[in-house]
């Protein structure tokens, strides 16, 4: 193989670059507020068992002293005039006053993120065990300080304005400071209808909400920028869903989960307002953002929205990138699905690639693919001049001009990134010429073998340079007989040995070590989250938990995944899996 024709065909990095212990719960509680404890559980012993490194903190044991605060956004920025909770067009604000409905029927505690109430909310694990958590955590009951509001904002969708969406079935019920002085914003999702449903019922399902918590956890442990998920909070209230909109209706149950951010805000909250010609307020929220999540951007810089706008362009590019260094395809990467501060949001259809497939798309109401995991890099420049076209009637005609360059930058961000991190995946080190063609290279061995994206990279951790040199790939390393099957294997194995021995007195130790730091041995595939889902339908969380423990340490090989086959070739009917937005 020539590098000519590998670089001319490998389009999947051709495209791109151009431009706590967890742990689930199976608690009941009727809606009364009465315990009926479910003999399912194991939290508790499983927790006094655990070696918690935040265990000698004092940590808030009553959900009662609890308090959040809603007074930096009220006082910031004008309300909803309209105060009743019906669908409607909305203007001149950022939030609306909604309260959170009530999920009917017995509730339960699916699934708890001991990390996030310990580590970020300061919470005794142990208030999960009492008939209070179900209704904090769902939105039956408020803390002191809650004003619960709906966020108004609005998006381009598959690349089409769509004008007014905002919370639809999600309220932001305020901001916690915690011990380390972080503050993060708390957010219901299922929580109920909104000014801002449309034509929703303000719920969410129990498969989506597995899915949500599992992979915003699973996500944090690999390292990407992403929100985080408290607890699921599972009902019997009846939902109905056409879960592939093939007119197959049918009843599901209403799960809430609480997820937390440093802030909500999207492309969609500045695009809403500069769309209405809300000017002073499009400034006010450009203003608040900088000042409270932007401290390296001076407030009295005459060009601050130019610098904020050059720091979202290169961080949204470094997201993306992350994304692709782990095989993360988001699914719906809508403007409204963007964050301002780069963190990854809005979990619906996502996927983690099995096998390698530029053109992969994890949502089935996705038939052109725009979404699909080669496409994300430009996805995201789109988006990004979306938002610079929201920043546009409050630039000065240099400025604008100004900010045209700074997108510009994007593909070099972008690129220089992507290619960091998988030379790190590789195990080199230094910066040599012929480094975008080794990854190109493999890429492209990948894409024609169809081999499994994570576990080449893994295996490629745990194997041998003496292996790779006899071409000796054990039986056990599956990902890298894929790709061994492959004319030119040897090729690029002879062409990888050599850059790895210009590194001068790296070890084949350490560079398997470096690797297996960088490379998952463990990522929530679909057939892991359907397997999960599938066991919660039937009220057993054991799956979520285990999956939970796993995904804490992915990096680790451990015995207990390993026996259920979370790094072995994946099952023959996780082929036929399907995901959609419908959720």
């Amino acid at each position: 193989m020539t590098r000519r024709s590998c670089c001319s065909v490998c389009a999947f990095f051709l495209v791109v670059s151009s431009l706590s212990l967890l742990t689930a719960v199976g608690f009941e509680f009727c809606e009364n507020g009465g315990d009926c404890f479910d003999s399912n559980s194991q939290l508790l012993s499983s927790f006094k068992r655990s070696n918690y490194a935040g265990a000698g903190r004092k940590l808030v044991s009553s959900l009662d002293s609890f308090t959040l605060s809603c007074r930096k956004l009220i006082d910031a920025f004008p309300l909803d005039e309209v105060r009743d909770n019906f669908v409607r067009g909305v203007k001149n604000c950022i939030f609306s006053v909604s309260e959170p409905t009530p999920l009917k029927g017995r509730l339960r505690v699916a699934a708890v993120s001991k990390e996030v109430l310990e580590e970020l909310l300061d919470l005794n694990v142990s208030v999960s065990q009492t008939a209070d958590f179900v209704h904090y955590f769902s939105g039956g009951k408020l803390w002191r300080g809650s004003i619960p509001l709906a966020h108004r904002y609005g998006g381009h969708q598959f690349g089409i304005w769509a004008g007014q969406l905002g919370d639809g079935r999600a309220h932001l019920l305020g901001e916690y400071t915690n011990r380390n002085g972080e503050r993060w914003e708390l957010q219901l999702k299922g929580s109920g209808k909104t000014p801002y449903s449309r034509s929703g019922d303000g719920r969410a399902v129990l498969r989506s909400s597995v899915r949500e918590f599992l992979c915003s956890e699973a996500m944090h442990f690999l390292g990407v920028p992403t929100s985080r998920a408290a607890s699921i909070i599972l009902s019997e209230e009846p939902v109905w869903r056409d879960q592939f909109y093939n007119g197959n209706v049918k009843k599901e149950r209403g799960a809430v989960v609480l997820r937390l951010a440093k802030s909500w805000f999207r492309i969609g909250s500045l695009e809403i307002l500069s769309k209405a010609g809300e000017l002073d307020l499009l400034r006010k929220l450009l203003d608040y953002v900088i000042e409270e999540h932007f401290p390296s951007v001076k407030p009295s810089e005459p060009d601050k929205y130019l610098v904020f706008y050059a720091k979202v362009v290169a961080e949204t590019a470094q997201l993306i990138s992350q994304w692709m260094s782990v095989g993360f395809a988001h699914g719906v990467c809508n403007t409204d699905n963007f964050s301002l501060l780069s963190v990854t949001i809005d979990y619906g259809p996502f996927g983690f690639m099995e096998s390698y497939n530029p053109n992969f798309v994890p949502n089935t109401s996705d038939e052109e693919g725009r979404y699909s995991i080669g496409n994300q890099a430009n996805v995201g420049l789109f988006n990004l001049e979306k938002l610079g076209e929201a920043l546009w009637p409050v630039l000065t005609p240099p400025q604008q001009t100004m900010a045209m360059q700074l997108l510009k930058e994007y593909p070099r961000i972008y690129h220089a990134r992507f290619h960091e991190l998988f030379k790190a995946k590789l195990g080199l080190l230094g910066s040599q010429e012929s480094d975008g063609y080794l990854i190109a290279f493999l890429l492209k061995l990948m894409e024609d073998t169809g081999a499994d994206f994570t576990m080449t990279f893994r295996h490629l951790s745990e194997i041998s340079a003496r292996q790779l040199q006899d071409l000796a790939i054990p039986q056990e390393m599956w990902a890298l007989q894929d790709l061994s099957a492959h004319q030119f294997f040897s090729e690029w194995v002879s062409l990888y040995l050599q850059r790895l021995n210009r590194q001068g007195e790296d070890s084949d130790a350490e560079r398997r070590s470096r690797m297996k730091g960088v490379n998952p041995r463990y990522v929530l595939r679909n057939w892991m989250a359907e397997s999960a889902i599938g066991k919660a339908e039937k009220d057993d969380f054991s799956e979520v938990q285990r999956l939970q423990e796993v995904l804490r340490l992915p990096f680790q090989e451990q015995e207990r995944a390993e026996g259920v086959g979370y790094a072995a070739r994946p099952p023959r009917w996780a082929d036929s899996l399907r995901v959609s937005c419908s959720s």
